[in-house]
């Protein structure tokens, strides 16, 4: 399947894209994080989360969408 990763804050500095289309024969988060540490080695020391359908997922999620979010901590107040 194809997915359209989508990159924020400092996350965008990491891969030079804000987004991004990758051919993914996984199933499952984890699989798809291992891809892009592959792509990205530099992301394995950041800190980020990772949704799908506007939802925050963990690593054991299966992928059911076509387009996944990477986070990047948030500032509020």
């Amino acid at each position: 399947m194809i997915l359209t990763l989508k990159y924020f804050g400092l996350l965008v500095e990491v891969t030079k894209c804000k987004e991004e289309q990758i051919e993914f024969s996984g199933t499952q988060i984890s699989e798809l994080l291992e891809t892009i540490f592959s792509r990205y080695p530099e992301l394995k020391n950041k800190d980020f989360q990772i949704a799908q359908n506007n939802t925050i997922t963990n690593d054991e999620t299966e992928i059911s969408s076509e387009e996944i979010a990477l986070l990047p901590p948030f500032a509020g107040g």
